[in-house]
């Protein structure tokens, strides 16, 4: 779904492919962007990769915490504060890189619900 919204303005591009879902294409969601504003259109995808970024992130503090010894993941003193910054920092990446698809199906589901409203 990136490849449809122009990071800089956050509009539709014109020559836009129709978004896929489901990896079939998205006739409803091509529809609703028509719809939405490109502000509202980046509002939501902002949204979107922040939750994903919020699930990352408690995904990766659940994997490390039963790690033990030296290190960044270790368990000494002072290492529960770094450990948090750092697994926020590879949430955020990981989300802005793509994440796991998490949130292109809460952009839909934003888009989808702001169109309904119009």
């Amino acid at each position: 779904m990136g490849s449809l919204v122009n990071s800089t303005t956050g509009s539709m591009l014109k020559n836009a492919m129709m978004p896929m879902f489901n990896g079939r294409p998205d006739p409803v969601l091509q529809d609703a962007l028509k719809k939405v504003s490109p502000q509202a259109q980046a509002k939501a995808k902002a949204t979107a990769t922040d939750f994903e970024s919020m699930f990352l992130n408690s995904m990766f503090s659940q994997m490390t915490t039963g790690v033990k010894g030296d290190g960044p993941f270790g368990d000494t003193v002072g290492t529960g504060v770094w450990r948090s910054m750092l697994t926020d920092q590879y949430a955020k990446n990981f989300a802005k890189a793509g994440g796991v698809g998490i949130s292109s199906d809460v952009f839909r589901s934003l888009i989808l619900q702001q169109a309904n409203k119009s």
